[in-house]
């Protein structure tokens, strides 16, 4: 018995120490941007430690079941299971660390379930990376495991040559280990019991203690400095706490009643427009929408063909984008959609069919539709959300030459793929026959950009910060791509959107900054009637809206779109969803809501409660309007 105790608190001791090293090894590889002393170290550990010491006792889970079966049973099999289990523990111990440390600084929040969709198309999950990159990291990992392996087993054998605790090793063996002479049944009786009295302690420790409130992520938060908040976090825990989230379809947030939740949306999104400024010189141009890869208004001081396209059209200033990664995005500028800070839509096949959408809304006033993107369109369900939205063509990675296809780590190169845009656009006036400058035939295509990502691997070295080389890269196509356009005969009649699918972190930008997710939306082209700055709030949720108004077309499907030019946009505001946080932008300020720690980490407003009380009722009202998006409800 005594023996059997030492074992499991052994195992129990060296998995809390591998978790409190990781945590050390964690920091020191962030280390850059994010600054430490040695008392943050101990500060994260202390913190960290009890969401710790509940994973642990989630991994001693089986080490403590199969000793207490060889009380009855000391047999070869648990052996064989045990050296399986060690196995099994120590690679998913090391895949979890590896890929928490390694994904932190492009993602900035700690490891979660989110992760298993890149699993789907590998090629493009490894595309910011090189192949040493990847090297080093499955040689860390391999190495790690095998470590932990033979340390597991070592505890196990107790130093010796025979396996410890007893499973197996003959009668004599089973006498000496468990009472130094003849083992009998109540002695085994009495050890079973005491195991079993066990449990109860061990389901307690699991669960954190007898309060309401379970082990949770946001116990552990304890700084105003994110990056210590992040890394007191179990990446173990992070992850198996986030497949609870997303392991269905959609997530229930349920802060308020139907009474105060009605009360506090009550006005947020009027979809109609009424008496709308008018920026269009006809209702039924030609639309391109080009979505810029990552590109937030940071960036705009290395983009002058964008800046010079802003002031000859019509600019927007303060425009947010709603999410942080491009499938997310992508929804919310084409479909006028909110996204949300655990799930992605464009992976939800059940649902998408059912999203408003640009491309349909113009199918229906006989537009021809054509989405084009260099990279993989089944990265992340994209081929089947465009699809479903109502784009009839689309041109992707695999229309294009072997050569083209590798001019990029993430598909084909933004100066090949503008190229293709243009004779997009220009075939317009062949496609269907003879066709002239004055043919019907209207279009909308839509376009993701893809170089201005990592790993920055553009043909241009203007800059020596990667990121500026990345997006001076994409302006001076769009200049090559506007030239080619104003000398075209569709542009009298034409409408171009730049709009990024999401901002992305750089230097002193990150969700915490009131500016980090301010992005460029300007529209340009011969339809525009002429230069225009438009200053007030307003999400990149709302261009399906504010369009679809210039166009006289209803927009009543679009319920979180709001026409921005229309009387009816009476209170300015900006939301944004990331990684299990909400942020808001309105007149008063900015206020960011922390769901995993339940409180505002960031405001500077005099009016963040209201704020945090309004984009959690407006995350809760959207989630309610996905999960009965496409059912009979």
């Amino acid at each position: 018995m005594r023996e059997r105790l030492i074992y499991l608190g052994k195992v129990y001791v060296i998995t809390i120490v591998v978790f409190v090293i990781a945590k050390v090894v964690f920091m020191v590889a962030n280390y850059e941007g994010h600054p430490f002393g040695v008392g943050d170290v101990w500060d994260v550990v202390r913190h960290g430690i009890g969401l710790d010491l509940s994973t642990g006792l989630y991994v001693l889970a089986v080490p403590f079941l199969v000793t207490m079966v060889s009380v009855w049973w000391p047999s070869k099999v648990l052996e064989t299971v045990m050296k399986v289990y060690y196995g099994v523990i120590a690679i998913a111990m090391m895949l979890a660390f590896t890929a928490d440390t390694s994904l932190y600084p492009f993602w900035g929040f700690k490891l979660d379930a989110s992760c298993l969709q890149y699993l789907e198309t590998p090629a493009e999950a490894k595309a910011s990376v090189s192949g040493g990159y990847m090297a080093v990291r499955i040689m860390v990992i391999v190495a790690g495991a095998w470590v932990l392996y033979l340390l597991y087993r070592k505890i196990h054998r107790g130093g010796s040559d025979h396996p410890y605790p007893s499973y197996s090793g003959g009668e004599n063996r089973a006498k000496k280990s468990f009472s130094g002479g003849e083992v009998g049944v109540g002695r085994k009786t009495r050890n079973t019991v005491f195991y079993f009295l066990c449990i109860p302690l061990m389901v307690i420790g699991i669960r954190g203690g007898l309060d309401e409130s379970t082990t949770n992520i946001g116990q552990v938060y304890f700084s105003q400095d994110q990056f210590l908040n992040h890394s007191a976090v179990n990446p173990v825990f992070s992850f198996f706490a986030s497949l609870e989230s997303t392991s269905s379809d959609n997530v229930v947030y349920d802060f308020y009643d139907k009474g105060e939740l009605k009360q506090l949306t009550e006005g947020l999104y009027d979809n109609g427009s009424v008496a709308g400024d008018t920026l269009l010189k006809t209702q039924r141009p030609n639309v391109v929408v080009i979505l810029l890869e990552s590109c937030g208004s940071m960036f705009l001081k290395v983009m002058p063909n964008l800046r010079k396209a802003a002031r000859e059209g019509i600019e927007f200033t303060n425009c947010y984008g709603n999410s942080y990664r491009t499938d997310r995005g992508t929804v919310c500028a084409l479909s006028g959609y909110l996204s949300f800070p655990t799930m992605s839509v464009m992976k939800m096949s059940n649902k998408v069919s059912h999203l408003p959408s640009i491309a349909r809304s113009l199918q229906q006033e006989g537009y021809h539709t054509a989405y084009l993107y260099g990279g993989d369109i089944n990265f992340t369900k994209m081929k089947g959300y465009l699809i479903s939205t109502g784009f009839e063509k689309l041109h992707w990675k695999q229309d294009y030459t072997e050569k083209e296809q590798g001019t990029s780590k993430w598909g084909v190169r933004d100066d090949i793929t503008f190229e293709t845009l243009r004779e997009m656009v220009d075939s317009r006036s062949q496609e269907s026959g003879v066709r002239s400058e004055k043919c019907e035939e209207r279009f909308l295509i839509g376009y993701s950009t893809l170089s201005s990502h990592e790993p920055w691997d553009v043909p241009e070295d203007k800059f020596k910060t990667p990121q500026y080389n990345g997006f001076w890269y994409v302006d001076q196509c769009i200049g090559r791509f506007l030239k080619a356009m104003k000398q075209s005969e569709q542009w009298d009649n034409l409408l171009i959107v730049f709009m990024p699918d999401h901002s992305s972190d750089f230097e002193e930008f990150n969700e915490q900054h009131p500016d980090r997710n301010r992005i460029p939306m300007v529209w340009t082209g011969g339809a525009v009637k002429g230069p225009r700055k438009l200053d007030m709030i307003c999400n990149q949720s709302d261009f399906a809206a504010t369009l679809l108004g210039q166009m006289g077309i209803s927009h009543r499907d679009f319920v979180f779109s709001r026409d921005v030019t229309s009387e009816s946009y009476r209170y300015p505001f900006a939301i944004h969803m990331f990684n299990n946080g909400v942020s808001m932008t309105d007149s008063t300020g900015f206020m960011l809501y922390d769901l995993t720690a339940d409180k505002i980490t960031v405001s500077t407003s005099k009016e963040g409660d209201r704020m945090a009380r309004t984009g959690k009722a407006i995350l809760q009202m959207a989630a309610e309007d996905l999960r009965k998006l496409g059912t009979k409800e």
